[in-house]
């Protein structure tokens, strides 16, 4: 973001993401923090706008800032324009014969920290002008992250109704973890360690416990993250289901394999999503082709 205070002023690409921003925090210092910018430059900046579009964008009140109506006129026009950038941007990266430009992944924490980081760094070795946003999300949102474009792919870890493009990269066998041996009948005595998961694999797991046993699981605690389930289990205070490359470091751990009512193994897919014009692009197209060839279980 442009931030001296020259008397040639004109309102640059990021001018359009400082009004974005600061229209959905309404305060001045929490989106100077979000743009990693200082209050007093964020705020000559802003003068410099309204000085270059000639119009009052804000104006303080008693409870902080509000925009006027141009200035929300302004905000409505900058997620197009920031988009238009963007598209533009990623157009010419395509048109060029080094394959360079940003891109956008979303995943959950479980890929980001198991899979992701070693599949963008082998990618990374080829291309090494390539750079990555990653959001980690949901499944179920990272869908909408697809739809919006906010993101050129998506890896989720549940099967959903995605129109578009789809690989599956991996099948993953999930087991009832515990440091000491038990046996499945004893499970709804056992203390049980949740952990916060999507929607539809939550529905899941419910869905399978009910149709093995009467009674509900007794859950113990419920924690953040996979890694903080495993921990738990390592210090013998539950079991846990969890999914087996999280237990490769953890060899001596008793495993019961999950299986469905035909006694077969059940395994929690790994889905790359995009939309089919995503794919037209040259680094897109690249990392794609790179993702869906590469052997999943060897990434860690």
């Amino acid at each position: 973001v442009q931030t001296d205070q020259g008397d040639d002023c004109e309102v640059e690409d990021r001018d359009w993401l400082i009004i974005k921003v600061l229209h959905e925090q309404k305060n001045i210092t929490k989106t100077a923090q979000t743009l990693f910018l200082s209050q007093p430059a964020l705020t000559a900046r802003i003068r410099q706008i309204e000085a270059e579009l000639d119009t009052k964008i804000i104006y303080r009140g008693s409870r902080g800032i509000h925009f006027t109506t141009e200035g929300d006129y302004l905000a409505q026009c900058a997620d197009s324009m920031i988009d238009n950038m963007r598209q533009i941007k990623e157009q010419l990266g395509n048109m060029g014969s080094t394959v360079k430009g940003i891109l956008r992944i979303a995943a959950p924490n479980y890929i980001t920290q198991c899979k992701l980081s070693s599949l963008l760094g082998r990618f990374q070795e080829q291309y090494p002008e390539v750079e990555f946003n990653i959001i980690n999300a949901w499944s179920r949102e990272i869908c909408s992250l697809l739809y919006s474009q906010d993101v050129h792919i998506g890896f989720v870890r549940t099967d959903h109704d995605w129109r578009g493009e789809k690989h599956l990269l991996h099948q993953e066998p999930i087991y009832i973890v515990s440091k000491k041996e038990v046996s499945f009948q004893e499970l709804p005595n056992l203390p049980r360690i949740d952990y916060i998961t999507d929607f539809s694999y939550k529905t899941f797991l419910n869905d399978w416990w009910n149709d093995n046993f009467s009674q509900p699981p007794r859950i113990s605690m419920t924690v953040s993250q996979l890694s903080i389930s495993k921990a738990m289990v390592m210090n013998d205070l539950g079991y846990a289901i969890l999914p087996v490359t999280i237990l490769n470091d953890a060899p001596h751990l008793h495993r019961i394999p999950l299986t469905d009512r035909d006694g077969q193994p059940i395994t929690r897919p790994t889905w790359l999503l995009y939309q089919k014009e995503i794919g037209e692009l040259k680094m897109a197209k690249l990392f794609i082709d790179f993702a869906t060839t590469v052997d999943f279980d060897q990434l860690s």
